[in-house]
């Protein structure tokens, strides 16, 4: 049984048909055509006068561009100029110069100019020949490799070079040279260039007048440019795409530069510039101009545009009824359309629809989606279709609203068993008089399955299918919340796995995981029922017990432990056996907070690891424990340090006890600064940053803030022969160190030879290889290294001759007692004859006295380090950090 409503709208009355369109005058037709000629004729102009505007502001365009590009090339030119007048200021302060002191300047003085634009810098003294000819011959050049050649050319050989030397020695004035082919060459760029000259006159204040002048000269700085490389930077890739540039010095016959392409037109700009005594033209001659065809075709578009509406809109006035008695038809047409489409988009909707009438509520519509889910229902109650029996009960009861059964997740079943979750609402209407329920529903089948599978991998690892770190926590949370007086204990057990990374770095990932697959299945078998086991990353797995006391959760740990340990697991050609060290935390407690559980777990199980591995560790409040809880807290103090920048650093000296020793020799050593101001030492922090990885992060920050403040070290503010830098173990085992520590003296411009990098003997046993790589890759960098803690390990002889080192540290311990202990006296003795005989530096730590030091000297050792010698001291940048306002240390 079908509804439908039977209404008609906008009936046509009787006899009322459209009436015939009218002769329409001839008038109008001819003014729109005279507004679309006027249009035309007023977009023409304005295009004209568009056309002559880019012209116009292409000229001016040009015009600015030439003094942009001269204005660029006298600046380089300047920048040439200043690089000589700061190296004549040198030769004030320094009259005394060689090569190597040149070239040191010259570094320092980071001159824009750069290559290929910049060849050479060179100074030549002024000298009698024998003939009584004077010269300028070079003697001073830098870069040297690149200009050898330079060296012994007198600057003099012509007669006009000559002249400009001497306007240039009286007047304290920079001289240019004509251009002329340089020496030094470039490949695929013309050795063309020009050469700028400065007097140098001797140590001194700047000489006044030119007698002055004269009798202090001795002799003059010379900087190379090649022409080709210093106009294409000074003319910008747009000067060159918009002129061919033509450069020529007025006095000289050879042309400076010239650039390519064919100039369009008699568009000429020349502009002179004079410098060192010469005087350059600049020829710029425009390539082609492009008008701005864009902006003409928008004008051009919309003039058009405008007037043809314009013509449109007085021709409509002629059809004006004629459109209108259409336009009726048309949408009376597509009303009639629209409604027969209506009732046959409704059949064809997705979405299932269906319709009751009466208060019996049987169903008397239900369109295609509804029968090929739910089968032939019409005639069947609504009521029916509904697996709730909740639901069932209010359709009979006729307890329909809108807020109650909009948007309501349902289980919809056919006649003949077929059921699916859909998205329903129901609503009541009236029609024809007569009260019907209306309802659409949508099946949510797949949404529900898809939302239900992202829930799962929420809360799941995906590879061992276990619980993931989130959810852990998140039931763990609701265990504390709920907990109370009366509830009984439970357990918290902290598993990880011992040695895993081996298996990893042996066979690869890919066994890792599959390793991690057979353990969590074979720990599920443990489980009981309740018990949530996860993991929580990597090789750590949590697993949480209810209703347990310390003997059942110490008898599960047990269980899981056995079960790991009898996994033999096999992969390729290797079998490997699993161990795992579980920390237990009893929870009987509902104050217990969640990070403080974890952090207990975690504690427990580390004391397991420290114990030998392979075993349980209950959680307990003890001095061990506390130790750990100081660890962590520390790591994270120091955390927040390095982040606050409250690191600081004090120097002590080590002295030479006779003969040259090391020269001006010191060692850094970290101290950290509490926000009071209070400096804490580091036997106090140090032991947290070792385990908790943190060392490489400090040596770092030490390599890289003393070389960068290397001269302001020392206190008394002379920049030291050697300093030392301790290096940790985990450093040396980070394989990008030695690049960390090259980079650095490269970046702020330190003398490899004056770094001493100090490693404990420990330490270099422990990684013999990878140290003896790290050591020689900075021993050829010209570094220096120390072994430190000598004497401490068990074979420290047979090491000795496979360690490329510079010097020893005898160890604190052998000297604390030397004067009492015989024994100590013969070590050292061993140890400074040894190393002499390698060619090594001795060095003493711990001197508490003079007499302890001149017992050592007696002994041979070379140098000494303690509090008797030399306390610590804040080095000078930091002195001057601490004075400076708060702002500007941060």
């Amino acid at each position: 049984m079908d509804c439908q409503v039977d209404t008609q709208f906008f009936p046509r009355p009787a006899g009322d048909t459209p009436a015939p369109p009218t002769r329409s005058s001839a008038w109008p037709r001819l003014w729109a055509l005279l507004v679309l000629l006027i249009g035309l004729v007023i977009t023409a102009r304005i295009a004209h006068y568009e056309w002559n505007a880019q012209r116009e502001r292409a000229r001016v365009q040009f015009d600015a561009q030439a003094d942009a590009a001269m204005l660029r090339l006298q600046t380089m030119l300047e920048q040439g100029a200043g690089t000589l007048r700061a190296m004549q200021t040198v030769f004030l302060s320094n009259d005394r110069m060689d090569q190597a002191a040149f070239e040191q300047y010259h570094r320092n003085l980071r001159s824009p100019l750069v290559h290929p634009v910049y060849s050479a810098i060179a100074f030549a003294p002024r000298r009698l020949d024998d003939d009584g000819r004077l010269s300028y011959r070079y003697e001073l050049v830098a870069p040297y490799r690149q200009n050898q050649s330079l060296l012994g050319f007198d600057m003099v050989n012509q007669e006009a070079n000559l002249l400009a030397l001497v306007r240039a020695r009286d007047a304290d004035t920079l001289t240019m040279s004509a251009p002329f082919p340089l020496r030094q060459r470039a490949e695929g760029i013309d050795p063309l260039g020009v050469t700028l000259r400065l007097p140098v006159y001797s140590h001194g204040p700047t000489p006044s007048g030119t007698g002055e002048r004269r009798a202090r000269e001795i002799g003059a700085l010379a900087i190379g440019l090649r022409l080709q490389p210093l106009a294409e930077q000074a003319l910008s890739p747009s000067v060159l795409d918009a002129f061919r540039v033509r450069i020529h010095d007025t006095g000289g016959t050879l042309p400076l530069y010239q650039s390519g392409g064919e100039p369009q037109g008699d568009t000429r700009l020349e502009r002179a510039l004079e410098f060192g005594g010469r005087r350059w033209m600049l020829e710029f001659r425009p390539l082609a101009w492009r008008p701005d065809a864009g902006s003409i075709a928008i004008i051009v578009i919309v003039g058009l545009t405008i007037s043809a509406l314009m013509s449109l809109l007085l021709w409509s006035l002629v059809t004006t009824r004629q459109r209108a008695m259409a336009v009726g038809e048309q949408m009376s047409r597509r009303y009639r359309e629209s409604k027969a489409r209506f009732r046959a988009l409704n059949e064809l909707l997705p979405a299932l629809v269906l319709m009751t009438r009466g208060r019996e509520g049987r169903i008397v519509y239900a369109n295609q989606a509804a029968r090929r889910h739910l089968g032939d229902t019409v005639t069947q109650p609504l009521a029916t279709l509904f697996t709730d029996p909740q639901l069932r009960q209010r359709l009979v009861a006729d307890e329909v609203g809108d807020h109650d059964w909009a948007n309501l997740e349902a289980v919809l079943h056919s006649p003949s068993g077929h059921a699916f979750w859909a998205n329903t609402s129901i609503a009541r209407i009236e029609l024809a008089g007569e009260p019907h329920l209306l309802m659409v529903a949508t099946d949510i089948s797949e949404q529900r399955e898809l939302t239900e599978r992202l829930s799962y991998q929420a809360s799941h690892d995906t590879l061992t299918e276990l619980y993931n770190r989130r959810e852990f926590e998140h039931r763990l949370e609701q265990a504390l919340a709920e907990r109370d007086a009366d509830s009984p204990p439970c357990a918290l057990l902290y598993i990880d796995l011992d040695q895993f990374k081996l298996i990893n770095d042996v066979s690869g990932h890919m066994a890792g995981d599959q390793l991690l697959a057979q353990l969590a299945l074979a720990m599920r078998q443990q489980l009981r029922d309740g018990d949530v086991l996860a993991r929580l990353g990597g090789d750590e797995f949590g697993l949480l017990a209810f209703r347990t006391d310390a003997q059942g959760a110490t008898a599960l740990a047990e269980r899981v432990r056995n079960c790991i340990e009898a996994l033999m697991f096999a992969w390729q050609d290797r079998t490997y056996t699993i161990s795992a060290s579980i920390g237990v935390v009893m929870i009987d407690d509902g104050q217990a907070r969640l990070k403080d559980i974890l952090a207990w777990a975690d504690t427990a199980c580390y004391q397991a690891k420290e114990n030998g591995r392979n075993r349980i560790q209950i959680y307990r409040d003890d001095h061990e424990t506390s130790r750990r809880h100081g660890e962590m807290e520390w790591a994270n103090r120091l955390r927040w340090a390095i982040e606050q920048n409250r690191l600081v650093l004090d120097y002590q000296r080590i002295v030479p006890l006779g003969g040259e020793g090391l020269g001006s020799c010191i060692e850094l050593l970290l101290r950290l600064r509490e926000e009071d101001g209070t400096i804490v030492p580091p036997g106090t922090f140090l032991p947290a940053a070792e385990r908790y990885g943190l060392m490489p992060t400090l040596d770092r920050w030490v390599i890289r803030h003393a070389l960068a403040n290397f001269p302001r070290l020392h206190a008394e503010g002379q920049r030291p022969d050697c300093v030392a830098i301790n290096l940790s173990g985990a450093s040396i085992e980070d394989d990008d160190l030695a690049d960390f520590i090259l980079a650095c003296i490269e970046d702020y411009g330190v003398s490899p030879d004056k770094l001493c990098f100090e490693i404990t003997e420990t330490v270099a046993v422990r990684s013999l290889l990878k140290v003896v790589g790290v050591i020689q890759r900075l021993r050829r960098a010209g570094c220096r290294i120390a072994l430190d803690d000598f004497g401490a390990g068990m074979s420290s002889f047979g090491y000795l001759k496979n360690l490329p080192v510079d010097l020893i540290k005898i160890d604190g311990s052998f000297i604390r007692d030397l004067e009492s202990e015989p024994m100590s006296r013969t070590i050292v003795s061993a140890i400074a004859q040894i190393g002499h005989q390698l060619g090594l530096k001795v060095v003493a730590e711990w001197v508490g006295d003079r007499r302890t030091a001149d017992l050592l000297h007696t002994l041979g050792v070379d140098c000494g380090q303690g509090f008797g010698l030399h306390r610590p001291e804040r080095v000078q940048f930091q002195r001057l950090e601490c004075t400076a306002p708060r702002a500007l240390t941060g």
